[in-house]
């Protein structure tokens, strides 16, 4: 992939590209779904599976914007979660974008605050540029390790 040659246009894809999933982290975070469909494209992708396959779950690919807002806004239901987002490593083609993200992802019972699970995984994600800026086309999420309860995950 080539990069812009405008180190200035560069930049300033990079940190468009990295606002787009600090929207969609704090979308899930904040129980936005406002905000978590402004981070994803109409006909996006989400493929969990690597990750939940480590978990002991099985996750459908989800396709369609609503689709992924209405599975991750039900899935989580009933935990407070915090998505951290570090080491985005941007690559800008044109109109497409690549990242590869390491996310810290905790998730815990609102019920039960001492069940919590936490996940770092990895994020391989496209992203389109759109009038509005950039949207999230497809996200494939693997685990790189996780710790604790991961009954908290299917909401028990």
């Amino acid at each position: 992939m080539s990069l812009h040659v405008n180190s200035a246009d560069t930049l300033h894809d990079t940190h468009a590209v990295v606002e787009t999933l600090y929207r969609f982290a704090a979308g899930i975070d904040l129980c936005d779904h406002a905000l978590l469909s402004s981070a994803f494209a109409e006909d996006a992708i989400s493929d969990f599976r690597p990750a939940g396959a480590k978990a002991g779950f099985e996750y459908p690919v989800l396709q369609g914007r609503d689709a992924i807002v209405e599975a991750l806004s039900t899935s989580l239901r009933g935990l407070d979660t915090s998505h951290s987002f570090s080491n985005p490593r941007v690559v800008v083609d044109g109109d497409t974008a690549r990242v590869d993200v390491l996310v810290e992802a905790q998730h815990v019972s609102s019920v039960d605050g001492a069940r919590q699970y936490l996940m770092k995984n990895r994020y391989d994600v496209v992203l389109s540029r759109r009038d509005a800026g950039w949207e999230i086309k497809r996200v494939v999420v693997d685990n790189v390790w996780r710790t604790g309860d991961p009954s908290v995950l299917a909401g028990i």
